[in-house]
């Protein structure tokens, strides 16, 4: 059976078991998508996050959302919000976005929720 989104099940159970709050892990799940998503746009190169063209050509090749202009551009501005956050991690951790991996975001997730966690000090 094919994979319903760019997440295997695996994937998905991997972000599950962590033990951050539900809304944490929910902002985990959207980052680790909109990676997944990114690095199919960007392909095999994966080098430069794609650019605004690129996710909107992405974006209208898309069977699913050929009818949905609007949503196409909500889709791609939340590309690009979470493009800057990875953007931000990878950097934090002196990798390109675009090569970061789950186990990366599931760390980066707990340091800052440990660091929310630790009291001043």
């Amino acid at each position: 059976m094919a994979e319903a989104g760019p997440l295997s099940s695996q994937e998905m159970v991997l972000l599950e078991s962590s033990l951050l709050p539900s809304l944490e892990r929910h902002h985990l799940r959207l980052l680790a998508h909109s990676l997944r998503t990114l690095q199919q746009i960007a392909g095999p190169s994966q080098g430069e996050i794609p650019s605004g063209p690129q996710l909107e050509s992405w974006l209208a090749e898309q069977p699913q959302l050929k009818a949905e202009p609007v949503f196409q551009q909500d889709f791609r501005r939340q590309l690009e919000k979470a493009a800057r956050q990875l953007e931000g991690i990878a950097a934090s951790l002196g990798k390109g976005a675009l090569t970061l991996d789950l186990s990366d975001l599931c760390r980066w997730a707990d340091a800052q929720a440990r660091t929310r966690l630790t009291p001043p000090g």
